[in-house]
């Protein structure tokens, strides 16, 4: 590609006041405010004191300015800026300036997060009722819903953050827990998430997060069964003990205790059960791919250290993947058993077959997809040396990944990562006019993805969609 004319100095000009660059976000808000994002905001944020002088002031355009810009790319205060330029006080209403929105973020405390933390339970449940994909097959009694628990650590630098501090990665940052909730047919969205110390363990809090997703996930229309998933971090009575209470399912990675591994020893050969993988899956601690391994289980009693009550019955499921080189032998029967074999152990109640059990296991990594694409939008930075403002942030984090999962589905693009989101459907140019009081837009010719951008127009602006049964 060339350029086709030759330009000068003066060829380039910022004259044009009716051009907007993120028209996408015109049918984004709507549908936001659709499932009633701004009721939530003015119903649950409450200021009753203001630790800034007219900081904390109309609270509800603030924060829908910083999900707006969330949604288009902004990941530092300053990239809010984006929305005020053009034609976009035409299109929207009450956006605010960047150094209002940071003493804004800096005016909130703990509780205060945790009134927006209720926001976006409400907004989730509010985008699921109108884009019913959002959660497609979780509305019906025989159907299946997943609850993925893990955290990530959001490296800082500066002495200034408060709460930073070194954590399981070694590196100086804060620490984020989040709960994802998909289906078997659709992709995550957030139920829970919040900032935590930089040092804070991994399981700290893992009750109250699984209890809460699991609200948030029966408010969003999840009728039936619930299935809670985590790594090693989270092998204990507080996860399970949570997802007992709340009537769901869990799958837990073991930690290789002797008590598990003593288990393991006890299969018998013929126990194992061969699988292949219709694709290649990477072995982590291998570092390679493999297209087969063998499963096996054994009835199981967990936590049996901790008194009567919380001893958990329940299945150990074992995968076990062939070593290239194996390890050296010991001598010793463990020895022996784990030299020519990686085992992989996790516990569960659930009633699947060994296979599939395995195979939904398995399917926790989802999670790291959502950390992922949150750290390649807002969270690239956690902006304020305040810890509650930060917290905020991630609050009106989750708002925005959500809003942006609703996107892609209204709009047929359901596996669709926020970044393509941002490309195909948010970022897109438009030049806006007036006919008959009533404001149109003007979108590029050819646009590779306009069937989309007209389906969720179509969402956004239309009755919801019905609901089949």
């Amino acid at each position: 590609m060339q350029v086709s004319h030759r330009f000068t100095a003066s060829s380039a000009v910022f004259d044009d006041e009716h051009l907007v660059s993120c028209a996408g976000l015109v049918p984004v808000m709507t549908l936001a405010e659709q499932s009633r994002l701004s009721a939530l905001l003015e119903h649950k944020i409450r200021f009753t004191s203001e630790r800034i002088k007219s900081g904390a002031a109309n609270p509800s355009p603030k924060l829908a300015t910083v999900i707006a810009g969330m949604c288009v790319g902004a990941d530092s205060i300053d990239d809010l800026d984006v929305l005020r330029h053009g034609g976009m006080e035409r299109v929207f209403t009450g956006v605010r300036a960047p150094s209002t929105l940071g003493t804004f973020l800096r005016s909130f405390t703990h509780g205060h997060v945790q009134q927006l933390d209720a926001v976006g339970a409400g907004l989730l449940a509010g985008l699921a009722g109108r884009v019913p994909g959002v959660l497609a097959g979780a509305d019906i009694e025989q159907g299946l819903a997943f609850l993925d628990v893990d955290d990530t650590i959001r490296e800082v630098h500066g002495y200034r953050k408060q709460g930073a501090g070194y954590g399981y990665t070694r590196v100086r940052g804060l620490n984020i827990q989040i709960a994802a909730l998909s289906t078997p047919l659709a992709g995550p969205v957030i139920a829970r998430a919040r900032l935590r110390k930089g040092n804070t363990g991994s399981a700290r809090g893992a009750g109250r997060m699984v209890a809460q997703a699991v609200t948030t996930a029966r408010a969003a229309g999840v009728r039936g069964r619930i299935l809670c998933r985590a790594d090693s971090a989270y092998y204990g009575w507080a996860f399970v003990g949570a997802a007992l209470r709340a009537n769901a399912w869990f799958s837990v990675t073991a930690r290789m205790t002797k008590t598990v591994t003593r288990a393991i020893a006890g299969l018998a050969e013929d126990a194992w059960q061969t699988i292949k993988y219709p694709h290649a899956v990477w072995e982590e601690a291998e570092q390679r791919w493999i297209s087969d391994a063998e499963v096996a289980e054994v009835e199981f009693v967990a936590f049996t250290g901790r008194r009567q009550h919380q001893h958990v019955p329940c299945r150990l499921v074992v995968r076990r993947v062939k070593r290239i080189q194996p390890l050296a032998c010991d001598g010793s029967i463990q020895g022996e058993l784990f030299a020519a074999y990686r085992h992989h152990a996790f516990i569960t109640n659930t009633t699947f077959g060994i296979v599939e059990a395995d195979q939904f296991h398995r399917d926790h990594a989802i999670v790291e997809q959502v950390i992922a694409e949150l750290k390649d939008g807002p969270l690239a930075h956690l902006p304020s040396g305040k810890y509650a403002a930060n917290a905020a942030w991630v609050a009106c984090s989750v708002l925005a990944f959500n809003i942006a999962r609703a996107t892609a589905v209204a709009a047929a693009m359901r596996t669709a990562r926020w970044a393509t989101v941002r490309t195909r459907i948010l970022n897109i140019p438009a030049r806006i006019a007036t006919t008959g009081r009533r404001l149109v837009l003007h979108l590029p010719t050819h646009w590779p993805w306009a069937p989309g951008w007209e389906s969720l127009w179509s969402a956004a602006t239309g009755p919801p969609t019905a609901v089949t049964t």
